[in-house]
C-alpha cells in the first residue's frame, strides 16, 4: 500500500543462493579475464586522463603570469629585460607541454583534446601576445607548432611518463595546437590588446591605441569569415572580440577629439569612465 516497504527484487531469492553464485564464478574464464583487461585499460586511460587535466592546470597558471609580466611592457623602464623573462617563462611552459607530448605518444590526441585544450588556448595567447608586443603582428599557428618541436636531450624528463623503458621514446615528438584552439587563443588575445591599450594610453602613449584599432580590426573582419560555420566557442567569442575592438576604438575617438584639450595623465580616467558606460548600456 501507500508509504509501505517496497521489496527490491533481488528479495525474492535467498541470500545463501546469491553467495553461492558468487562463489560459483570462475575468475580465470575467458569473459572475466576480458572484463579485467577492460578495466585495466580504463583505468589506465583515466589516471593519463586526470594527469593531463593537471599538466594542462599548470600550463594556464603559468602562461597567464606571464601575460600579467607582459603588461608591465609598456610602463617599465626597459622593456628588454621584461621580454627575456616572459621568454623563461614561456620556456618552463613548453617543458609542461613536452610532458604532454609524452603522455600522448602512441595515442589519438583527439580523445584527450579536452583535458589539454584549455591550457593550449592560454598558451597560444600568451606567445600571440608576447609577438604581437615584439613584431607588431600575429604568430601563426604554424609558427607556434615549430616551437613545440621537442627532442629526448634529458633522460630525467622522460621519467614521468608512462613508458616502461626509455628506448621506446621516440628521438623527437611534437604537439600541434589545433585550429580551434588557435583561433579561441586569438580570440582572448583581443582582450589583453585591449587592456594593454589603456595602459598605454595611462603613460602617455598616444601611437599604441591606434595601432591596436588597425590590428584589432582585421582580426576582426578575419572572425566574420568564419560567421557560424565554425565551432561554437569561436562563434561564442565573437561577441567579446567585438566588445574589446569598440573599447579601443572609443579610446581612439578620445584622444583624436578630446586629445588636445585633456592632460595625458588623466586620459586614461576619461578612457575608464566611457568603458564603464559601454559596459553598462550592454547590460555587463
Amino acid at each position: 500500500g501507500s508509504g509501505g516497504f517496497r521489496k527490491r527484487k533481488h528479495d525474492n531469492f535467498p541470500h545463501g543462493q546469491r553467495r553461492e553464485e558468487k562463489e560459483n564464478v570462475n575468475p580465470s574464464s575467458a569473459l572475466m579475464t576480458s572484463f579485467k583487461s577492460f578495466q585495466l585499460e580504463l583505468d589506465t586511460r583515466h589516471d593519463k586522463y586526470e594527469r593531463l587535466v593537471k599538466l594542462s592546470r599548470d600550463i594556464t597558471i603559468e602562461s597567464k603570469r606571464t601575460i600579467f609580466l607582459l603588461h608591465r611592457f609598456t610602463s617599465a623602464p626597459n622593456g628588454e629585460e621584461i621580454i627575456n623573462e616572459s621568454e623563461v617563462k614561456l620556456d618552463a611552459v613548453r617543458r609542461k607541454i613536452k610532458q604532454v607530448a609524452q603522455e600522448l605518444i602512441g595515442e589519438d590526441m583527439y580523445q584527450f583534446h579536452r583535458a589539454i585544450s584549455p591550457g593550449l588556448q592560454e598558451y597560444v595567447e600568451a606567445v600571440s601576445f608576447q609577438y604581437f608586443i615584439k613584431t607588431r603582428s600575429l604568430i601563426s599557428v604554424e609558427e607556434i607548432n615549430k616551437q613545440l618541436i621537442f627532442t629526448a636531450e634529458d633522460r630525467e624528463e622522460t621519467t614521468n611518463t608512462t613508458s616502461n623503458s626509455h628506448d621506446k621514446l621516440p628521438h623527437t615528438w611534437s604537439l600541434k595546437v589545433t585550429p580551434v584552439d588557435y583561433l579561441l587563443g586569438v580570440a582572448d588575445l583581443t582582450g589583453e590588446l585591449m587592456r594593454l591599450c589603456i595602459s598605454s594610453v595611462g603613460n602617455g602613449d598616444i601611437d599604441t591605441p591606434f595601432e591596436l584599432s588597425q590590428f584589432l580590426r582585421q582580426i576582426y573582419d578575419g572572425f566574420t569569415f568564419i560567421g557560424n560555420t565554425g565551432p561554437y566557442e569561436v562563434s561564442k567569442k565573437l561577441y567579446t572580440l567585438k566588445q574589446s575592438l569598440a573599447k579601443v576604438e572609443n579610446a581612439c575617438y578620445t584622444l583624436k577629439v578630446r586629445g588636445s584639450e585633456i592632460p595625458k595623465h588623466m586620459l586614461a580616467d576619461v578612457f575608464s569612465t566611457k568603458t564603464e558606460l559601454i559596459d553598462q548600456e550592454e547590460g555587463l
